[in-house]
């Protein structure tokens, strides 16, 4: 129970990393607050690219002790076919979107003295072909939580980043379509070349966030931990 008492919000939590992540933070005690395109059984509407629907959602969620940046999306195509809309909607989902929850969520955080920022990365932003908009906009997440660790750090706010390898997920799974292939083929093939030999799974991202997000890593800020099974 080591949230106890802790109010978090987890955006893109309906699934995948950020449904574990909910559900593990939950299950240790604080009060979470899942934030996601479309809203539903427990789940918050809202829409992080945009700045007035975030402005109003934390402001009516009061109190805000953790914050988990994980709202993402892919459109993936190699830069000579990458359209421009393509380009602007990942960067402004992946990346612009976590520093309108940063700015919205440190107007409680820095009067309390006291935060806890995670944001979601990827092995990605070293780069990966054909991800030209989704590895520059998790390499900017990377910046940016450097950034952020410095200007909050002295209210007793941590900002860190955690940055998958491949997970087992709906995103990776309509990855593996995309490219013609089933899930699991294509986990197999991602196994293959992992030392682990494995992928990883929701909990085990789940598992290293609520760490950054607790006390026990009360003198962690500005970092970027990759969970990836070892691989390069």
């Amino acid at each position: 129970m080591r949230f106890e008492g802790r109010t978090a919000v987890v955006t893109g939590g309906a699934q995948g990393i950020g449904a574990a992540t909910a559900a593990l933070l939950r299950e240790q005690g604080a009060e979470v607050v899942v934030l996601d395109l479309k809203g539903g059984d427990g789940v918050v509407a809202c829409d992080v690219t945009d700045r007035a629907q975030v402005d109003e959602v934390f402001a009516g969620i009061g109190r805000i002790d953790i914050l988990v940046n994980n709202a993402g999306i892919t459109r993936d195509n190699l830069l000579f076919k990458m359209p421009f809309d393509e380009w602007q909607a990942v960067l402004n989902t992946n990346l612009t979107s976590m520093f309108l929850c940063c700015q919205a969520a440190q107007k409680v955080m820095v009067p309390a003295r006291y935060g806890r920022i995670v944001n979601l990365s990827s092995r990605s932003a070293l780069g990966n072909r054909g991800q030209v908009n989704y590895a520059a906009a998790k390499a900017g997440v990377q910046g940016l939580t450097a950034t952020l660790a410095i200007e909050l750090g002295p209210y007793d706010i941590t900002v860190n980043a955690v940055a998958p390898g491949y997970i087992a997920t709906p995103m990776t799974a309509a990855t593996a379509e995309r490219v013609g292939s089933t899930a699991e083929e294509h986990q197999a093939m991602v196994a293959e070349r992992t030392p682990l030999r494995r992928v990883g799974q929701p909990e085990e991202v789940a598992a290293v966030i609520a760490f950054l997000a607790s006390d026990e890593a009360s003198y962690v800020s500005g970092q970027t931990l990759y969970v990836n099974g070892g691989a390069r």
